[in-house]
């Protein structure tokens, strides 16, 4: 037994409000009580309290037939020190109104007493089936209801209808949460790239989480479950070091208080705080591109059930079509997918080809091609790669704005770290200068995008494509990144397959990839020493016009 728990046990009053908010404390301060551990002792020490005021309060009201129930958050156990406590008093409309009111305010005060946010409702099953039904974030909280004290068979009933009715709801359920968490995002912003994030409302932040959860008590679609629940709770972490840093319930990861809260969370400092919040997020983006894309591709299966049943008569439906876009590689129902003679044990580059292939026709990627491609290709020849591996990642990266998704895909599996493993230092990895937008990673990959619409002004568009690529690729080691690039770009143009003088052109343009810019802004364009010392940085014509094409994207 904890101290906290003891503190409950010896109170005088039974559990009452002091010695709840005694425990509380104690809880909160115990060094050795974090994360999971800590947020389930919270809850259970909470739902002890709360059950003692409501068996108090029920014998004073006369009150029969109820039961307190615990909702969202709270209704998972995932209470964060400044959570707000979402409860509902469920009744089965046989009390008075005043007994009614006489037990809510008995149960509702002491928790303001604390100076605890409370959300509270009064309903008879029904009334909160009803909500549900005209509320889609009701109904979402009751999917999560859990009985705190009282009459279980109220809240048993409910919880089965409430269930019922989401997974007959779905066709239209789905769609209308689909709208609310693209709302959401377009409000509160990418999680993985916000310098101040919302650790709850971004993309890929909690509220996501808990979507994903929702979607698949609809038994309709279910998001990959690798790696979800640890990003979960990576979030929930972060949360919680948040609350106890600012004693303030905030889901603002504002700058001045990421040191406190790495240092809380055991971590070097506010970049190592960011880049894993990024990866959480990141994990639960991703999880949800997949599922939503599943939603919609089983809704619009449902829909052309009726018609294809009509067409075909007492055949039956046939297999989708699967139209050929590359070796090993086909278009089905609407993704990139392995063709069913594809083997990826012994093609090492189908992983290129199938993202090059799908990114060209502008497809997501199956996330079980992809996962089958994790498990299953053989490595790539260290030094140097084959002619088609190179020119396949070149294809890729060409393919404009859907190269972002299908890299991403890839990335989520592992294939880009495989292939390329010096990419693992730059992802994730948070930037500080207002100039850049996204993480090392995303900026590499965007620039490369913006470089595709460029490629037909220079004479080399592979090494402009190459030189996007690997531009910032210096930024996850110490020292000046664009001498730090220069090298790690060379190796990685070598074990690619770019010859020695591509090779050293690779070099010169990630070394010297801020020359322009910064020749544009500090130098005197007048002066012919300023002409001399790009000329003698650069080379040459050609390796000049790829660098002008480069600092554009």
């Amino acid at each position: 037994m904890t101290s906290a728990e003891e503190t409950m046990q010896d109170d005088p009053a039974g559990s009452g409000t002091g010695g709840y908010a005694e425990a509380r404390l104690r809880l909160l301060q115990e060094e050795s009580r974090s994360g999971p551990s800590r947020r389930s002792a919270l809850s259970g020490l909470t739902d002890q309290w709360l059950n003692a005021q409501f068996a108090r309060a029920a014998r004073e009201s006369g009150v029969r037939g109820a039961a307190l129930v615990a909702v969202g958050g709270y209704g998972r156990a995932d209470l964060s020190p400044r959570s707000d406590l979402d409860l509902l008093l469920l009744h089965d409309g046989k009390a008075r109104p005043a007994e009614l009111k006489a037990l809510a305010d008995r149960l509702w005060y002491p928790v303001w007493d604390l100076g605890l946010a409370l959300d509270h409702s009064v309903r008879t099953p029904a009334e909160a089936r009803k909500t549900a039904a005209e509320d889609l974030k009701a109904h979402l909280g009751l999917l999560d209801a859990r009985l705190v004290s009282g009459d279980a068979g109220l809240l048993a009933g409910l919880r089965t209808s409430v269930l019922a009715d989401w997974r007959n709801q779905a066709a239209r359920r789905l769609p209308q949460l689909h709208a609310l968490c693209r709302e959401r995002a377009e409000r509160a912003g990418e999680l993985r790239f916000l310098l101040e994030p919302d650790l709850k409302e971004a993309r890929g932040g909690l509220r996501d989480a808990t979507v994903l959860r929702a979607v698949a008590a609809s038994w309709l679609a279910d998001a990959p479950r690798e790696g979800l629940a640890e990003a979960r709770r990576r979030l929930l972490d972060a949360r919680d070091a948040l609350h106890l840093v600012t004693g303030r319930a905030t889901d603002r990861l504002s700058l001045q208080e990421q040191p406190q809260v790495a240092a809380r969370l055991g971590l070097l400092d506010a970049d190592a705080l960011l880049r894993e919040v990024y990866e959480a997020a990141r994990v639960v983006a991703y999880a949800g591109d997949v599922t939503w894309r599943e939603v919609g591709r089983v809704l619009r299966a449902r829909a052309a059930r009726p018609r294809l049943r009509g067409l075909l008569g007492t055949r039956g439906a046939t297999a989708p079509e699967r139209a050929p876009l590359a070796e090993g590689v086909v278009e089905s129902d609407g993704e990139a997918v392995l063709a069913l003679a594809a083997r990826p044990d012994r093609d090492p580059v189908l992983p290129l080809r199938f993202g090059a292939a799908a990114a060209q026709a502008g497809l997501p990627v199956s996330l079980h091609a992809v996962r089958r491609l994790a498990a299953q290709a053989r490595p790539l020849p260290r030094v140097p790669w084959p002619a088609e591996a190179r020119e396949q990642l070149l294809t890729l990266l060409g393919a404009g704005e859907p190269t972002v998704g299908v890299w991403e895909a890839l990335e989520a599996e592992g294939l880009i770290t495989r292939l390329l493993p010096d990419w693992e230092r730059v992802r994730c990895r948070p930037q500080h200068n207002p100039v850049h937008t996204w993480t090392v990673d995303r900026h590499l990959i965007e620039t490369a995008v913006r470089a595709s619409a460029l490629t037909r002004r220079v004479g080399r568009p592979d090494l402009l494509l190459m030189a996007a690529l690997l531009h910032d690729i210096g930024k996850g080691w110490p020292g000046d990144h664009s001498v730090v690039g220069e090298t790690i770009a060379r190796d990685m143009a070598v074990r690619v397959g770019f010859d020695a003088e591509d090779t050293a052109v690779l070099g010169t343009l990630v070394r010297h990839h801020l020359l322009l810019v910064d020749t544009a802004t500090r130098r005197d364009l007048d002066d012919p020493a300023t002409v001399t010392a790009v000329a003698r940085a650069v080379g040459s014509t050609g390796t000049l016009e790829v660098l002008h094409a480069l600092t554009e994207a």
